[in-house]
């Protein structure tokens, strides 16, 4: 699944899984990240100073500042700069709406207005398994999706995600954008930053602290670790198949309640942690389980870490960077 020698434009690209994916292409191709630093990944991942990456510091609000910096001749361009986590959209509603579909139509207004809509090679747009709702069980891409009611912040994450999915495949309709929209479900892996269970958990545990679990634990969801993720992506990269496609990535193998998660990650740890539930102050997905066999047909996606390893890896990469930092 090597890429040579092609230019690469990423929003958002300081993230958690745009920094898994460009140490993994980096040596052989060069990268422009475009990202305000809301959330840092790149900071201490090795990258920094890589002679084949440029880091342009902008809004993706910022349309005429995007459009300055857009590459003439990138080869691809990889959108995952969004509002996300739990916690962060029922706090931010209004700027989760803004910034994943205002966003999303300046990225594309930009490839459009510098004539780039038929040049590049692939548009990849990051969407999110949230847009099938509550019950997500064993959903396909062709899954009805859910918008859940109005007036529920929670909700506009997954509104706004939708929203940028019609748009990006209007493009593609309409302009011949070569795009392909990617809906993750649950990644985890070493050097996650901002939310997620597996990450809080995995840090807590560590230092022998509660794991604060938010209602009985009963929330079922299909963790899938960060290295198949990239790989994912690449294939959609790669195969001229993905034009005009979505894909759940996933891995329906990593399923487990939240409770017997928290669980798992204290025997993996050896840690003395213990478990406390707390009221569940929002609304949630009660099951969060990918069909991926579109992936595996069209793009020869196969996860490949189970949760155990994948949790074992995060526990030791974790138990490392706090041991440094002491």
């Amino acid at each position: 699944m090597v890429i040579k020698n092609k230019k690469f434009f990423i929003t958002g690209g300081a993230g958690f899984i745009g920094v898994n994916l460009i140490k993994k292409i980096i040596d052989e191709n060069k990268i422009v990240i475009y990202d305000n630093f809301s959330r840092n990944a790149l900071k201490k991942s090795g990258l920094e100073n890589h002679p084949n990456l440029q880091v342009c510091k902008g809004d993706i609000l910022d349309i005429e500042c995007l459009k300055n910096n857009i590459p003439s001749d990138v080869d691809f361009i990889l959108h995952m700069a969004a509002i996300a986590g739990v916690d962060t959209v029922i706090t931010n509603p209004t700027k989760t709406m803004e910034v994943n579909m205002i966003g999303t139509y300046n990225i594309l207004k930009a490839i459009e207005t510098l004539n780039l809509t038929r040049k590049i090679k692939k548009f990849i747009n990051f969407s999110t398994s949230e847009v099938f709702g509550m019950n997500a069980i064993r959903v396909e891409e062709k899954s009805v999706t859910n918008l859940q009611p109005v007036g529920e912040a929670r909700w506009t994450y997954a509104v706004s995600k939708l929203a940028a999915e019609h748009l990006t495949h209007s493009y593609f309709k309409q302009f011949g954008l070569k795009a392909t929209t990617i809906r993750p479900f649950n990644i985890y892996g070493p050097g996650q930053i901002g939310e997620g269970a597996i990450h809080h958990f995995v840090i807590r545990a560590i230092k022998n602290e509660p794991l604060l679990i938010h209602g009985e634990g009963d929330q079922i969801r299909s963790w899938c670790y960060i290295e198949d993720m990239v790989n994912g992506i690449i294939l959609c990269i790669k195969k001229e198949e993905a034009t005009g496609e979505i894909f759940n990535i996933g891995n329906p193998k990593g399923t487990i309640t939240i409770l017997s998660l928290a669980e798992k990650i204290i025997q993996i740890a050896g840690s003395t942690s213990k478990i406390v539930h707390v009221p569940r102050t929002y609304v949630d997905v009660e099951f969060r389980i990918p069909n991926i066999n579109k992936a595996r047909e069209v793009l020869g996606f196969e996860p490949k870490v189970d949760l155990n390893e994948g949790i074992k890896q995060t526990i030791n990469w974790y138990r490392k960077k706090l041991s440094d930092e002491e």
